[in-house]
């Protein structure tokens, strides 16, 4: 069946370039059928409703993206490019031009001055063939981003703007229906695919369930993927129940730091193959779960929408996990959740904030550079953050300081910005070395730059226990205490010395650990306690600020998901809840917990 249905989304990427309702032509940029040098970015998706192409060339234009468009007739059309200037200080980086039949057409975008997403309005173009090549060319090579095109007859027809105009106008335009493709029904869906949602899958799967794994990315791992390429972290040789932690090992790809240039060290391939091994999971990759039915608190279904083709699925489950980092689906369902930092006198807490804020650790784009035989150039940007003699940062390579967010963003809604500050922060901090350090970077050129960032905190979906700092540094065993945790009480801040040089658009970090002894997280936090069938494993657990301060490490949040297809199977055998588990089968999970599963027939 999930041949079928790849075979049907292959032709949906084939076929849906270009949609005709009355007399538009509408073309989304990520349909295009050859890419070049351009990437899909869907990480706006919350905002815009839809995935972009961007130039993320690192400063050297990309090659074109084409498609062929097909008009309803011949004639004169009016082009309209969906784009913005993403960097205007004054005007950015990031101009393009359109071409018609491989000429280039004279409008350029990207560099308007305005930073908001909007229709420009570029020629008038007479059709006499029926198909026409589409393609868009960078000119920089910094980051240039295109989300649509529209062809219309109309002299006076302008595109909506507005989010829910648009939203339907697209919707009209791709003519996508109210009823989405079905994938059938699973005992257990799991909602992102970094390692947390990777092991809950394996786990669960390895168990007998049924499970729809549904990554928005090409890639498994988040941010342990070749696209973010972070190390993991977090101890799984401390644990009260030993075997918990084996399918994180065969996961971990060792430990190539952060930011390495060689996208390999990263085992990309490898967790796919792991996954695409497990006979009852099926993979969606490049899926992005925006909407959810429920009956009161009980999830019945998710529809996700595949990033470039637009083709639409449904998803019904007997049991969900939210391991988006986001909290996306427990958003979508209603459940409750905290994003920010708590006061103390809410919690109790030492270290927590005098006052409940919108505080959040932030976001990291990392980056390389490599040696080279021959010297490089790199050019001068009054675009990007501007650095000096008296502050820059002199290193090759990042590590994870360089982070945007603090509160000053919001990690979700303004995601993008987040992005595009810490690219003007990299390529002006780059652009310094390489034009007044000369003696020590001339021979040096940027291997890889992230255009996904690597979120640290969002929101934390509420279970039935909030583990909290004394949780934490007490060491307290609760009777449900599963996955181990090690790591120190990690809570970023800005770096004092980047503040008093960008007060306000800070983007790099500072950290004190807390040093803890191996403590357990209880069962309860790996659950809603208001949507009845929700699990959760991640950085989007149950916790306060403080305490998600120790368990966002990625071994930690991979043992989390171990447990969750663990309790899911308890769950469908006795045809209970996440929250009946502990309250009447908990001795059965941790007998799995203790005994790690093997593989069912």
């Amino acid at each position: 069946m999930f041949k079928f249905l790849g075979y049907l989304f292959l032709m949906g990427y084939i076929l849906i370039p270009a949609s005709m309702a009355q007399n538009h032509v509408f073309v989304e940029a990520e349909s295009f059928d050859n890419k070049g040098g351009w990437v899909i970015d869907q990480q706006s998706f919350a905002v815009m409703q839809s995935s972009y192409l961007m130039a993320h060339g690192m400063g050297e234009p990309v090659s074109d993206a084409s498609t062929t468009v097909q008009f309803p007739k011949a004639g004169t059309y009016q082009m309209w490019v969906r784009t913005k200037d993403w960097a205007p200080y004054p005007k950015g980086p990031g101009q393009f031009q359109m071409s018609i039949d491989g000429k280039p057409l004279p409008t350029v975008y990207g560099a308007s001055g305005n930073d908001e997403w909007k229709w420009y309005k570029g020629e008038r173009i007479t059709v006499k063939q029926l198909q026409v090549k589409l393609a868009i060319q960078d000119l920089t090579g910094f980051n240039g981003r295109c989300d649509a095109i529209l062809f219309t007859e109309s002299t006076d027809f302008t595109p909506p703007n507005t989010l829910d105009e648009l939203t339907a106008f697209r919707k009209k335009q791709l003519k996508l229906s109210d009823q989405p493709m079905e994938a059938g029904h699973f005992d257990l869906v799991v909602v992102g695919g970094g390692i947390a949602g990777t092991t809950a899958a394996i786990s669960g799967s390895r168990l007998g369930l049924k499970v729809a794994l549904i990554q928005n990315r090409p890639v498994l791992g988040g941010n342990n993927s070749s696209e973010v390429r972070v190390h993991l972290m977090g101890d799984i040789d401390k644990n009260h129940y030993p075997k918990l932690g084996r399918i994180v090992r065969e996961l971990d790809n060792g430990d190539p730091g952060n930011g390495n240039p060689n996208a390999k060290e990263y085992g990309d391939a490898r967790k796919i193959a792991i996954v695409k091994a497990e006979k009852n999971i099926s993979l969606f990759l490049n899926t992005h779960v925006y909407r959810l039915e429920k009956q009161q608190d009980i999830i019945t279904a998710v529809i996700g929408r595949d990033i470039a083709t637009n083709q639409e699925i449904r998803f019904t489950g007997s049991f969900f996990s939210d391991c988006t980092g986001d909290g996306t689906l427990g958003y979508l369902a209603g459940a409750d959740f905290r994003m920010g930092r708590e006061s103390q006198a809410e919690t109790g807490e030492s270290l927590a904030s005098t006052k409940a804020d919108d505080f959040t650790l932030g976001t990291s784009n990392l980056w390389a550079s490599t040696p080279r035989d021959s010297v490089s150039t790199f050019p001068r940007l009054p675009w990007a953050l501007q650095f000096s003699d008296e502050y820059h940062i002199d290193e090759p390579q990042s590590d994870w300081q360089w982070e945007t967010g603090f509160g000053n963003y919001n990690t979700i809604t303004q995601a993008e910005q987040i992005r595009d500050h810490n690219l003007r922060a990299i390529y002006g901090n780059w652009s310094y070395l390489k034009n007044n350090k000369a003696e020590k970077y001339a021979k040096h050129k940027l291997a890889w730059v992230a255009y996904i960032g690597g979120k640290r905190e969002s929101r934390r979906i509420l279970g039935d226990h909030i583990l909290n700092q004394m949780d934490v540094q007490e060491g307290k065993f609760y009777k449900d205490g599963t996955v181990t945790a090690t790591w120190t009480i990690d809570l970023h801040f800005p770096d004092k010395k980047n503040s008093q040089y960008f007060e306000g658009q800070e983007f790099f970090a500072g950290t004190k650990h807390i040093r803890v002894a191996p403590y357990t997280i209880p069962y309860r936090c790996l659950y809603s306690r208001n949507i009845q069938n929700l699990f959760m494993a991640g950085r989007n657990i149950s916790t306060t600020h403080v305490a998600f301060g120790s368990t966002r490490v990625m071994r930690t949040c991979g043992m989390m998901g171990e447990v969750v297809g663990m309790a899911a199977y308890v769950a469908k055998k006795h045809n209970t809840t996440p929250r009946g588990v502990y309250q009447d089968y908990l001795s059965d999970l941790l007998v799995l917990v203790k005994d790690e599963p093997t593989p069912q027939p």
